[in-house]
């Protein structure tokens, strides 16, 4: 007896059984489902840990964890981003931010601001370039009439006196720190702000340093924040993540220009993902449902049939999830998405068993029983035959190296058994148990005939010559793109590029000193560090190098000399600098600026200085016009607003700077212990940090800067490695699974057909699709990356159940005069492709780019399968079929 026998006699037995007593079957069925559901409840976890997802064990993987071991407070991290209209409120915001989130304790384990150390406060002059260095002493000795007569009179009476004699007098840089009309238009606009109801600050650290400092000023903060993880919530940063957005709020200051604090860093980003992939997920399948009651009921035209079929599917979830509670007992991110494949799938079976179950009741009239014991004889071999190459193709990536692709083939594959048990189980069962849906077949028209079928049918038959020399053509011609298709290994990509964590990040990759994606080498001595970081400064992507000995600066000496004369130039000043003076009234000082302005507009000649002066004068009369104006307290209060926008910075700033004149040498055992530890681990290796010269936002420069680095230290590991290693890994571990299933699905054919024709009449549409798919996304200029390639295992089931069904109607119906379109076994791949594209459609237009990609793949190879199964598989077979069985 052949197999085919076989299963057709063990299906009539188990259908007989089955018929027998439908309503225990059905108590059993629901009692084991809420014993499943209680168990998977209790057992099954998801892990959204995605660290040890991809190659766990392989060298860029250990590098990693050898990093963290030693470096621990590098890894983990949310990175904020502090930003505000001046560098004085951005420090000022971070230091209370930082004393918020130190607070507790439940939710962060460590908070690191780089910038609060008073090593840096008091030594930060000295890490300054010696040119530099010089250039902000010229600087500072300019603006000592300036801050001399500010710091005896700190209001804003002494401020505008200021303006006054520097206008009035011959050499107007004596009296300001620089050019007068330079600051005048700085103070017009802060006035003019303040009058219009706007906050604003001026920032004395820009006006005094003006560019002598640093090429370019920044008026960003840092706080590196390590949260308490939750692995088991599908967000396990998130009640640390709000905390940080109710502090952030907390810190504001309706006196103050707005402060704006960016989550981001590795695990922001990670966040952000999973909550918009969450949200774009829900409403996507929440589409995705409707469109598959639609498509069924388009399909049954029968509300009963569709309800089975819903039930049926929701049972063999279960079931899954039971397996799945069982063999992993934790779901990742990558194996979750099992239970996509499995409604892809699991529908296929029950649409394809309830349209034979429709049409059996069309010929056999009402009996019940009969058309369905014929629906299990004429379905099952096929289905068993489906599920059992499918599933063969999805356990060939369990021996991979990508953990999460591994258990998705365990957890996809038997899911495909335990559907298909269900299908042929409670489906039968429960079709006996309800009503039978109205007959659609009443004037003997065969059932889902139509004149566009009609036409197909006789047309992939009639030219199918000429159909297989242009797939044959095509198929060459997408060899061809095949290998112009693109890899995008860098997950940033694939995130949504509206989210703040993706935006911060972004931007902080364009400055080279502030970007996040920089590679770590670590080395084992003084003298290999040294070496090492000589070598690494000289690569043509490195922009610099940075490790413990960066921390003693160069010329120390001849730095604390200009120092030395820095604090002789100020004079007293150099000691402190006192508090603003509150409750002067300026409108004395006030007015005689503007008479002063009054008498100096005649003499100039020059069109800005006369525009500067015009306006400041036009701010002045206002100022003046709002303080005569207004009553005490409200005078009061404007008046110390006016003040404070500026020179609110003004104390600070100074008393900053005068911090840095007591300066002492560096040397290596100075460098406190929170520096250092960063550094230099407690085993004796040293960190070199190495930053990129170019833009990584562009994938091409990302990647010349790994290889550079690697080319010298091949050990290199950081977030780059990490994204370049991990998508090479994964290329690698689907290449390696592709091969051998489809190896293994030939194998498996061949050994239930017999026949090497049939073999490769059922892989013809599969390998045709993949190279199709392949080709379009050229085309569509979607690279593939970490979420499209999950797509794959599904369209590679789908490919394979298809060409059997098509292949075993095909042995049947290889005349022109026969519509091979009207059958069951047709409709039901139609529908179930449908259904299973239904499913994935909303994915594309999701704002996570992976997701969407996933989906437009996957749209795009169904779109493939079906024209291979229903357009090329016909007329190749038209063609073997004819001369095999001529053969025969």
């Amino acid at each position: 007896m052949s197999l085919e026998n076989r299963l057709g006699h063990f299906a009539f037995r188990w259908g007989n059984w089955l018929l027998y007593s439908p309503t225990l079957v059905l108590l059993a069925s629901v009692l084991l489902a809420y014993w499943a559901v209680q168990y998977a409840g209790n057992h099954l976890t998801v892990n959204t840990d995605t660290a040890e997802l991809i190659a766990p064990d392989a060298p860029f993987q250990q590098n990693r964890r050898k990093f963290e071991q030693q470096f621990g407070q590098e890894g983990h991290t949310l990175l904020l981003v502090i930003e505000s209209s001046s560098p004085e409120l951005t420090k000022a915001a971070a230091r209370r931010l930082s004393r918020e989130l130190r607070a507790d304790t439940e939710h962060f384990t460590k908070v690191y601001r780089p910038d609060e150390n008073e090593f840096f406060q008091r030594n930060g002059l000295l890490y300054l370039d010696a040119d530099k260095l010089q250039d902000f002493s010229i600087t500072l000795a300019q603006a000592q009439p300036f801050i001399g007569r500010i710091s005896q009179d700190p209001s804003l009476n002494g401020f505008f006196s200021i303006f006054e004699d520097a206008l009035n007098a011959e050499t107007k840089t004596e009296e300001v720190p620089i050019d007068l009309m330079s600051l005048i238009d700085k103070v017009s606009d802060s006035l003019h702000k303040t009058l219009n109801g706007e906050t604003d600050l001026l920032s004395w650290q820009k006006l005094i340093a003006e560019n002598k400092i640093s090429e370019e000023q920044s008026d960003k903060a840092f706080i590196f924040v390590t949260p308490k993880f939750d692995f088991s919530q599908i967000l396990p940063v998130e009640p640390a993540i709000n905390v940080i957005r109710h502090a952030a709020n907390k810190i504001q200051d309706p006196n103050m220009p707005a402060v704006k604090v960016w989550i981001t860093g590795e695990v922001g980003l990670e966040h952000d993902e999973m909550a918009g992939m969450s949200e774009g997920t829900f409403t996507a399948s929440i589409f995705s449902v409707i469109l598959v009651c639609g498509i069924l009921l388009v399909a049954y035209r029968s509300w009963l049939l569709m309800l089975a079929t819903l039930l049926t599917l929701a049972l063999g979830m279960v079931f899954c999830g039971l397996f799945a509670s069982v063999a992993v007992k934790q779901l990742n991110l990558i194996s979750v998405a099992f239970a996509v494949s499995n409604i892809g799938l699991g529908v296929e079976y029950a649409i394809h068993f309830c349209l034979r179950y429709r049409d059996n009741l069309d010929l056999h009239g009402s009996d019940k029983s009969k058309a369905i014991r014929s629906a299990l004889l004429a379905t099952s071999p096929s289905l068993i035959l489906c599920a059992s190459t499918t599933s063969i193709g999805l356990y060939a990536f369990i021996p991979t190296d990508y953990q999460g692709i591994s258990e998705l083939g365990l957890l996809a594959g038997t899911s495909l058994f335990i559907c298909l048990f269900v299908t042929l189980t409670v489906l039968p069962v429960l079709l006996k148990v309800l009503p039978n849906p109205p007959y659609h077949n009443l004037h003997g028209e065969q059932p889902g005939a139509s004149k566009l079928s009609l036409a197909l049918a006789h047309f992939t038959l009639h030219y199918a010559k000429p159909i297989s020399f242009l797939t044959l053509v095509g198929a060459v011609v997408a060899i061809y793109f095949v290998f112009q298709v693109k890899t995008d290994f860098n997950p940033l990509n694939l995130r949504d590029p509206h989210t703040e964590s993706v935006i911060a990040f972004k931007e902080l990759m364009k400055e080279r000193d502030t970007s996040p994606m920089t590679l770590t080498v670590l080395v084992k001595s003084e003298t290999e560090a040294k070496a090492m970081q000589s070598k690494l400064a000289a690569l043509p992507t490195v922009d610099k190098t940075v490790s413990l000995f960066d921390f003693v600066p160069a010329d120390q000496e001849e730095k604390l000399g200009v120092i030395d004369d820095m604090a002789l130039a100020l004079g007293p000043q150099s000691q402190s600098f006192p508090q603003l003076k509150s409750g002067v009234d300026p409108l004395p000082a006030i007015t005689r600026m503007i008479a002063a302005i009054d008498a100096n507009l005649p003499k100039k000649t020059k069109p800005a200085d006369i525009q500067s002066l015009t306006r400041f004068k036009h701010e002045l009369l206002d100022v003046q016009l709002e303080l005569e104006a207004r009553m005490q307290p409200d005078r009061g209060v404007f008046i110390e607003k006016i003040q404070t926008s500026l020179l609110g910075t003004l104390p600070t700033v100074m008393n900053e700077l005068l911090t840095g004149f007591h300066a002492a040498e560096i040397v290596p055992e100075s460098i406190p212990d929170e520096i250092r530890e960063r550094w230099l681990s407690k085993d004796g290796l040293y960190r070199i940090q190495i930053f990129p010269k170019q833009d990584l936002n562009d994938l091409s420069n990302l990647q010349r800067f790994i290889v550079d680095v690697q080319a010298v230290a091949p050990d290199a590991t950081d977030l780059p490695v990490m994204y370049w290693e991990s998508m090479k890994a994964v290329i690698g571990a689907f290449q390696e699974a592709i091969i051998i299933a489809l190896v293994a699905i030939a194998l498996l054919l061949m050994f239930i057909r017999r026949s090497v024709v049939d073999t490769l009449l059922v892989m013809a549409p599969l390998v045709l699709a993949g190279l199709f798919t392949m080709a379009t996304t050229v085309f569509t200029g979607t690279p593939i990356n970490f979420a499209n390639i999950i797509a794959l295992p599904l369209l590679m089931g789908l490919g394979v159940d298809n060409g059997i069904h098509m292949v075993e109607k095909l042995h049947h119906s290889l005349s022109e005069e026969q519509n091979i379109y009207q059958s069951s076994t047709a409709r039901g791949m139609f529908y179930g492709a449908l259904t299973t594209i239904s499913s994935f459609v909303g994915l594309a237009f999701s704002p996570h780019q992976g997701i969407s990609s996933m989906g437009l793949v996957i749209t795009i190879g169904i779109f493939w399968i079906m024209t291979c199964t229903f357009i090329v598989l016909p007329a190749i077979s038209k063609l073997v079929l004819k001369k095999a069985d001529r053969a025969a």
